[in-house]
């Protein structure tokens, strides 16, 4: 199965599936966008997918957008390891972690959003990094308490091997780095992040490790 990823290095999104590829033991091609010049939205990416967003996947069935897609997928046609528990309540439980970090927070946070505070806005740095950190605050703390609390929890956000949850959190803890934002008050999510940096998979496909890191 030949994939191709088109993705950036410093997107969230974007590791979270370099992260689930490598989990599966997938080769894949890297293609790479300077998102703050727009080479997203060139003609040739437009193509594959009309959002103009990363990362996308080319699969031997066509380009397939929305990490969340893209990582299911993945979960469906190389099973092992499985990145969704077997049981219905389980995949509900992961799947409504996974969605308080890509569906919560990302939207609001992401390059697109923050570039339009400052362009429409006239928001500066601090005010950007303010409301950055305000929408990880906000989602982190019921992270927290929903992982200390849970007792599905384990070593990783649901039992003892990584999957969907922990592919949005680790990479979400990466990115809040940029914005200086501490885990001190959510020590259940430094753990688990700590547990899945510790993997090469994570380690891996961090932004630093990127061929076109910057």
């Amino acid at each position: 199965m030949t994939l191709v990823l088109h993705n950036f290095f410093r997107s969230s999104t974007s590791f979270r599936v370099r992260a689930a590829l490598n989990l599966k033991a997938l080769d894949y091609d890297y293609v790479s966008y300077a998102l703050r010049k727009g080479e997203q939205r060139g003609a040739d990416h437009l193509a594959l997918n009309p959002q103009g967003l990363v990362p996308t996947l080319e699969t031997p069935q066509g380009p397939l957008a929305q990490s969340l897609a893209i990582i299911e997928w993945l979960d469906e046609t190389t099973p092992r390891p499985p990145l969704l528990p077997s049981d219905p309540w389980g995949r509900a439980r992961v799947r409504s972690l996974a969605h308080a970090v890509a569906l919560d927070i990302h939207p609001v946070n992401n390059l697109r959003v923050l570039t339009y505070l400052t362009e429409t806005f006239g928001a500066d740095e601090e005010a950007v990094a303010t409301w950055f950190r305000h929408w990880v605050a906000q989602a982190f703390a019921a992270l927290e308490q929903r992982l200390s609390r849970e007792p599905e929890t384990g070593t990783f956000c649901h039992g003892e091997t990584p999957g969907l949850a922990d592919l949005c959190l680790a990479g979400q803890v990466i990115n809040n780095r940029r914005f200086s934002i501490s885990l001190a008050d959510t020590p259940t999510i430094q753990r688990i992040f700590d547990a899945c940096m510790a993997l090469p998979a994570f380690e891996a496909a961090a932004p630093n490790n990127q061929p076109d890191a910057e």
